[in-house]
C-alpha cells in the first residue's frame, strides 16, 4: 500500500511513517517543515520506500498530485499547540480549514480512504464526562481566540462527514487527545517535554493556573497502533473516534512525577495564564475521553502508563543532552 502522510515530518506523522515502512508499506510524507523536522525522519529518510516532499497542504495542485499517487491518506498536517494558535490565530484557521479542504477534494477523485486528524479541543467546555464521540459540543465565545482552533477542527469534521454522506468518500475522523512521547517538542507549549527538559536542566517547572486542571496523556506508540488497526478496519469509515487514554492526571501531579522521575531539585512554580498567553485564552479543567468506541472497533485501547511515557521522554532528552555535550 502507498500511504500519503501530510505532516509526515511531525511528531505523530514521523512515528506513523516509521511503522508503515516497518510493516512493508510505501510512504510519501508531505511537510513544509514549519513545525516538523527532517531529524524526525532520520531512521527512514534513505529508505527506498520512503519519500519526503517539502511543501504545503495549502498548495492545492501539489496535494491533488500526491493524493492521486497514493492508496490511502493520513491528513495530520495542522497548526497545533495552544501557544501557536494564540500567537497566530488567523494563519492557524487558514491552515487547518483550507488544508483539510484541499486533501478531501483531492481524495474525492479516486475515493481514496482518508484519515482526518481532529482534536479533543472540539469538546470545548463540555461538562459531561467522559467525552463520547456523539456528545454535544460546547464552544466558548468568539472573543476568546483559543476556541478558533476547536471551531476550525469542528468544521474539518463536518466537511469530512458531509463528503462521506454525499459522495461516499471513505473517511475516518481521529479526535486526538494529549499524545506525547519521544520526538515531541516543547516549542509550542507541549507540557510534558517542557517539564522533562527543565527538570533535567535544573530549571523551574512552570505550571499554569492552579495546576488542578487535568489531562490524559497517551503514548505515541499506542496512538500509532490504533491508527494501524483502523487502517485495517473498513467498518470504521464514516465514523469519529477518540484516540487517547482515559488515565487522568492533574498538571501539578504531572510536574511532581517528572521531578521525582528525573531526581531533579527543580522547583515547581505556579504562573498565571495572563503571563503566558495573550488576551483571549481560556482553559478547561478536565479533558477525559471515553475510548470504548475505539476499543469496540479495533480490539485495542491505549494502555501504556504515564510512568512509562515519562521514562521514555527522559531517556530521549538525556541522550540528546549527552550528544550535545560531546560535540
Amino acid at each position: 500500500m502507498h500511504v500519503l502522510i501530510t505532516g509526515g515530518a511531525g511528531f505523530i506523522g514521523s512515528h506513523l511513517a516509521e511503522r508503515l515502512i516497518a510493516d512493508g508499506h510505501r510512504v510519501t510524507a508531505l511537510d513544509d517543515l514549519s513545525t516538523g523536522s527532517r531529524d524526525n525522519l532520520d531512521a527512514i529518510i534513505d529508505h527506498d520506500q520512503f519519500k519526503l516532499v517539502e511543501g504545503s497542504v495549502l498548495d492545492r495542485d501539489l496535494v491533488q498530485q500526491l493524493v492521486g499517487e497514493c492508496d490511502t491518506v493520513f491528513h495530520l498536517a495542522a497548526a497545533v499547540g495552544v501557544k501557536l494558535i494564540m500567537d497566530e490565530p488567523s494563519k492557524s484557521i487558514l491552515t487547518n480549514v483550507t488544508g483539510t479542504e484541499n486533501v478531501l477534494t483531492a481524495a474525492i477523485i479516486g475515493k481514496t480512504p482518508t484519515y482526518i486528524a481532529s482534536t479533543s479541543e472540539v469538546y470545548g467546555k463540555a461538562s459531561k464526562f467522559p467525552f463520547c464521540e456523539d456528545d454535544d459540543l460546547t464552544i466558548g465565545s468568539t472573543k476568546n481566540l483559543r476556541w478558533s482552533y476547536a471551531c476550525a477542527k469542528t468544521l474539518d469534521e463536518f466537511l469530512s462527514l458531509a463528503y462521506a454522506r454525499e459522495v461516499d468518500l471513505p473517511v475516518v475522523v481521529l479526535r486526538f487527545f494529549n499524545t506525547t512521547g519521544p520526538r515531541q517538542t516543547g516549542r509550542y507549549g507541549m507540557v510534558l517535554p517542557n517539564f522533562v527538559q527543565n527538570a533535567l536542566a535544573g530549571k523551574p517547572l512552570f505550571v499554569h493556573g492552579t495546576g488542578e486542571q487535568s489531562r490524559c496523556f497517551g503514548h505515541v506508540f499506542d496512538v500509532v497502533e490504533a491508527l494501524m488497526r483502523l487502517l485495517k478496519t473498513p467498518a470504521a469509515r464514516g465514523e469519529v473516534y477518540n484516540i487517547g487514554t482515559d488515565q487522568e492526571v492533574s498538571i501539578m501531579a504531572l510536574a511532581q512525577k517528572v521531578v521525582a522521575a528525573t531526581g531533579s531539585n527543580s522547583e515547581i512554580k505556579l504562573v498565571p495564564y495572563s503571563s503566558v498567553y495573550p488576551e483571549g485564552f481560556e482553559d478547561m479543567q478536565r479533558r477525559l475521553p471515553s475510548v470504548d468506541k475505539l476499543q469496540a472497533a479495533i480490539d485495542f485501547r491505549p494502555m501504556r502508563t504515564l510512568d512509562e511515557i515519562i521514562a521514555d521522554i527522559i531517556a530521549e532528552k538525556r541522550a540528546l543532552m549527552a550528544l550535545a555535550a560531546g560535540r
